[in-house]
């Protein structure tokens, strides 16, 4: 995990709570079929910029289901659930992450951006048996291995039977890797993308 853009110190954006002081820094993200403002801050990932997974993953041209449940695993302030909620306004995203300064951030960032349809929640919230046509994730890597499994295969299982996931992962960080043991819990996913030394990694409809 790098330090902020400020020159901080590094915090764990994956805690419930952090203590790192606020230093909110407003961005603008344009994207070649939407564009928004996004408040981001100190102890959630990727402050002060949209980061370089992030950026390949809205760009890659991946469709997403244009209604139903969509889900941004780990939202951070929230550019994934704002992008799905521009593409697909009939759709609900659900924007969950456990760190509470996130949540947070991404709500006020739907609200500045006018958008109802995202339901931001801790990811204990979210009902049992809501299931999704779509997840979305720059997932936390660096919570290691055994925690980053349980973690996807939570919310793999809550893919409906067509439902399509796409995770984008650094390579140097185990994007390969982790392709191969997606595979070998019985999901396969294709590489989508790769740039810059990222891999988007997309599963196929009912794999």
């Amino acid at each position: 995990m790098s330090a902020d853009r400020d020159g901080s110190p590094p915090t764990h954006y994956f805690d419930e709570q952090t203590d790192a002081p606020s230093s909110p820094i407003v961005v603008d993200v344009t994207l070649p079929d939407t564009a928004f403002t996004m408040e981001t801050d100190r102890g959630v990932f990727s402050h002060g910029h949209l980061d370089t997974a992030t950026s390949l993953l809205l760009r890659t041209g991946i469709p997403i289901a244009a209604e139903g449940n969509l889900l941004d695993l780990g939202c951070g302030a929230g550019p994934i659930a704002l992008t799905m909620a521009r593409r697909s306004p009939a759709a609900t995203v659900w924007a969950i992450d456990v760190n509470q300064r996130a949540r947070e951030l991404c709500a006020r960032n739907a609200e500045r951006n006018g958008i109802r349809s995202i339901r931001v929640a801790h990811p204990d919230e979210v009902p049992a048996g809501v299931t999704f046509e779509t997840i979305w994730s720059n997932p936390p890597i660096r919570i290691g291995k055994a925690a980053l499994h349980e973690l996807l295969v939570t919310w793999m299982r809550r893919l409906t039977p067509d439902g399509r996931a796409s995770l984008v992962v650094q390579k140097h960080l185990g994007a390969d890797s982790l392709q191969k043991w997606l595979g070998a819990q019985g999901w396969i996913f294709d590489r989508t993308a790769s740039k810059a030394g990222f891999r988007v990694l997309t599963s196929r409809a009912g794999a």
